[in-house]
């Protein structure tokens, strides 16, 4: 499988909703790291797109994260995968060939989502430290299944320098010093 490129991948953030979320096993490390690739995707020019599972139920986005993502990306669904859903259907970014992927629960839309992304013929990274589920061994046993299907389980450090692809200019020093230095990348 190819490395992340931002010029042919999109990111997806999956159903970070208020409702769930509290229930989420280390929901606010896996906040802090979606809102962290958000920035660094819209930092770096890759499109971001953000699903809410049947909100009526579950609620909108979290708030933090929300306020990062323009709303026109943000699609309402009630499949679990947003593929078989069609939600993102006719944007320019979803056609993209690479699609980096966080959000939860791991165990149910990632995994259908990422699943039916790679059975599609698109390369799908999903980041490990920015997914999760209520409880942890389900995120264990979803992250080993979509290993299984041929989606890589990345970083966010690793899908960040990739995008980056090359260091010495003035983008990778600035996008070095806000994402990367110590204690920001986490």
């Amino acid at each position: 499988m190819p490395l992340v490129n931002a010029a042919r991948s999109a990111l997806l953030v999956v159903d970070v909703q208020e409702k769930l979320f509290p229930h989420i096993h280390d929901s606010a490390r896996v906040l802090d790291r979606c809102i962290w690739l958000v920035r660094l995707a819209r930092r770096l020019d890759v499109p971001v797109l953000a699903s809410e599972q049947y909100p009526e139920g579950l609620g909108p986005t979290v708030a933090p994260l929300a306020a990062e993502i323009p709303g026109a990306c943000v699609r309402r669904k009630v499949h679990f995968s947003c593929v078989a859903d069609g939600c993102f259907d006719g944007l320019a970014a979803w056609a993209r060939p690479q699609v980096v992927v966080c959000g939860t629960e791991s165990h149910v839309c990632v995994l259908q989502s990422a699943i039916d992304l790679r059975a599609s013929g698109r390369a799908v990274f999903v980041v490990e430290e920015a997914v999760s589920s209520r409880r942890p061994a389900d995120k264990t046993l979803a992250l080993e299944r979509m290993r299984a299907h041929g989606i890589e389980i990345v970083s966010g450090e690793m899908a960040g320098f990739e995008w980056l692809r090359h260091a010495g200019d003035d983008r990778f020093r600035d996008v070095n010093r806000a994402f990367f230095r110590a204690g920001t990348s986490g």
